[in-house]
């Protein structure tokens, strides 16, 4: 099937007035499996009935397929995107830049470009945020290296794992990600570094994989506790 086609149609008949809309996700990237959806970003001046609204996150389904749609005014869309950059998961700016384009017009080779720079630029970690980066690992770390119980034990290490997976990230300019994408994320940045973080883990192995986490949290600055004051 072709699903650029698929998203014309539907953003004809759903969508009609979208100035820009891309495909994005597994489907822009020939990587669909039997479950993908297709992740669809839209733009437009008067993409919605109500003029007040300014943004739309919904799930249609057309022709068999499942759309996940992102639509915006171009207001809506600088305000949302300005929110991902802030949190270091700009979504919507890696569909923007990444993504397969079905309709266009003047203003998105602009705005492409615009966003793509700020993409490559990387996150910023300033010295605050570190500290409380590196405080909460360090507590989780303590908790982890504590536990008994075989299920706190995987939960906390599953948190554990997010958390030094975004201060490796972050402390390379790189954005983070929520679930499988954070894995990719940072696989793409060491996959020796991530192997070695992962297979204590996935073994089960709590106090190599707290090893490994100990490891990392002092590449980055090592353990912050005493005198941190929120």
């Amino acid at each position: 099937m072709d699903h650029v086609d698929l998203a014309e149609r539907f953003v004809a008949s759903a969508y009609p007035n979208a100035g820009i809309a891309i495909v994005a996700g597994s489907t822009a990237r020939g990587e669909r499996t039997a479950t993908s959806d297709v992740d669809l970003l839209l733009i437009g001046d008067s993409l919605f009935d109500d003029a007040s609204k300014s943004s739309e996150a919904a799930t249609h389904e057309f022709e068999g397929e499942i759309f996940e749609v992102f639509a915006y005014t171009p207001q809506g869309f600088d305000e949302w995107a300005n929110r991902g950059i802030d949190r270091r998961r700009p979504v919507i700016v890696h569909m923007l830049a990444e993504g397969v384009p079905v309709r266009t017009h003047a203003s998105f080779v602009e705005l492409r470009s615009r966003w793509s720079a700020i993409l490559a630029a990387g996150p910023a970690l300033d010295a605050a945020d570190s500290r409380f980066r590196r405080y909460m690992i360090t507590d989780l770390l303590d908790d982890l290296r504590d536990a008994t119980d075989h299920l706190e034990q995987r939960v906390i290490a599953g948190t554990l794992f997010e958390r030094i997976a975004e201060l490796m990230l972050l402390n390379d300019r790189r954005w983070i990600a929520t679930g499988k994408w954070l894995p990719r994320r940072l696989r793409a940045l060491n996959a020796e570094r991530a192997e070695m973080l992962s297979a204590p883990l996935l073994a089960g192995n709590y106090a190599a994989f707290a090893d490994r986490v100990e490891e990392e949290l002092a590449r980055a600055g090592g353990r912050v506790q005493a005198g941190f004051v929120r």
